[in-house]
């Protein structure tokens, strides 16, 4: 793996440094998708992401001062220094070991919303959810309990059921998801896993942390799951994932960077930072409201987004209304903090890639239904299923399933995460 610094802090554009959209003012006609960090998925249509979604290829954050964390980590029963245990902020690049005396330290963690993570084999997994608003040292103490792991015989063996292998299989496809990036995906540490569930649903657990190689982006992914679940009409999951760049030659490397631009393009994460600096369709975005939510019941009320006075004149066929970002998003009480705040679901099309292939035919087959001959943009929605959900000043979701998605947003999962700090160039 490649040895990761923390790069100096450098102003650059928040949200794309070298991209700006350029495309039609008239969309091309859209069929409604009804479906079914932190995001749900519905209908397997959608997913949840956990709270909160790097050198050389990649742009560090905009330049709002940086914190340093400095701590140590002991076991909670003898208060003996624990060593090599791993520090990091989760879905990020940014990571440190503990040395012999259990300390640990991490530079240039930009400020704001953050979660710091601390995981070793044998120990209970510790975190803590930061809000740094000062560019100065914080210190922290972890005492991690010993945990039991179960024997790998015992976990071998069950690679052999037959039934472990489907549910597997499920989970890699709800987990990594099936876009053509999760094929160049794999599961390096299958044995850690172990399923429970009945009726069409599924649980998994891991006992370590998920050792994922995604060739497609050029990846070394360890995902700490916390939660994973799956129904006929929905998948959820969290976890802290943490990045590290694979080697590769010369050609190899232009192709990640070629693949994580894709991938970033037209996400999730890339929308929430166009909304916050109010450059939507300088990006390539248009947004919509919808007055129900997908799966909610016909006719069920909505008092509509902020300022839109409810329902009524001005909605497009099939209950469609053009937004703008202040309809559904409006500035926290704390600095750099936005508020999404609105009933119903935010429709959004992605002007700058056409649906794939990959995606018609995934939608396809969850819906029964046929898509149309031609290609249509990326079209995706979101939701507030548990009240207003907050934005920190980098584009991640503060709250635990905070926010629910569906359509292109629920298609692509784990295997097309980028880390939080990701910028095209």
């Amino acid at each position: 793996m490649r040895p990761l610094s923390s790069p100096a802090p450098q102003r650059v554009d928040p949200v794309c440094p070298t991209y700006t959209a350029s495309f039609p003012a008239r969309l091309c006609p859209m069929r409604r998708v009804t479906g079914g960090p932190h995001l749900a998925f519905f209908l397997c249509l959608c997913a949840l992401l956990g709270a909160g979604q790097a050198a050389n290829a990649q742009q560090p954050a905009p330049a709002r001062g940086r914190a340093t964390l400095v701590g140590t980590v002991v076991d909670s029963a003898t208060g003996a220094p624990l060593s090599d245990v791993n520090v990091f902020i989760a879905e990020s690049m940014r990571g440190t070991t503990t040395d012999d005396q259990g300390r640990f330290r991490l530079t240039g963690v930009p400020l704001g919303a953050q979660q710091l993570y601390v995981s070793f084999v044998g120990y209970k997994s510790a975190s803590r959810s930061l809000n740094l608003r000062e560019a100065r040292p914080y210190r922290f103490e972890f005492a991690l309990p010993e945990t039991v792991l179960e024997g790998e015989g015992v976990v071998v063996e069950a690679e052999r059921d037959e039934q472990w292998q489907r549910r597997f299989e499920r989970f890699k496809s709800a987990f990594l998801g099936e876009t053509p990036n999760a094929e160049q995906a794999n599961i390096r540490n299958r044995e850690v896993l172990s399923f429970d569930g009945g009726l069409g649903s599924l649980e998994a657990f891991a006992a370590r942390p998920i050792v994922i190689e995604n060739q497609a982006l050029g990846y070394r992914v360890e995902y700490h799951l916390e939660d994973f679940k799956v129904t006929q009409r929905r998948t959820q999951y969290d976890g802290e994932p943490f990045f590290e760049e694979l080697e590769g030659t010369p050609a190899q490397e232009a192709e990640w960077e070629k693949a994580r631009r894709e991938a970033f393009l037209g996400s999730f994460h890339h929308l929430m930072l166009a909304m916050i600096e109010d450059r939507v369709e300088e990006q390539g975005f248009k947004l919509f409201y919808r007055q129900n939510a997908p799966g909610s019941p016909p006719g069920s009320s909505s008092s509509g987004p902020p300022g839109s006075g409810g329902f009524g004149s001005g909605f497009s066929g099939g209950g469609r209304m053009s937004i703008e970002v202040g309809d559904i998003m409006t500035e926290g009480d704390g600095p750099d903090e936005h508020i999404l705040d609105f009933q119903g679901a935010a429709e959004v099309i992605y002007l700058g890639e056409k649906q794939s292939e990959a995606y018609s035919a995934w939608r396809e087959e969850r819906t029964g239904r046929r898509g149309g001959r031609a290609p249509r943009y990326q079209t995706s929605q979101f939701w507030l299923e548990r009240g207003p959900a907050t934005v920190d000043y980098k584009g991640e979701v503060v709250e635990r399933y905070g926010v629910t998605v569906s359509g292109y947003f629920g298609f692509e999962r784990v295997a097309d995460q980028v880390p939080k700090e990701y910028r095209p160039q």
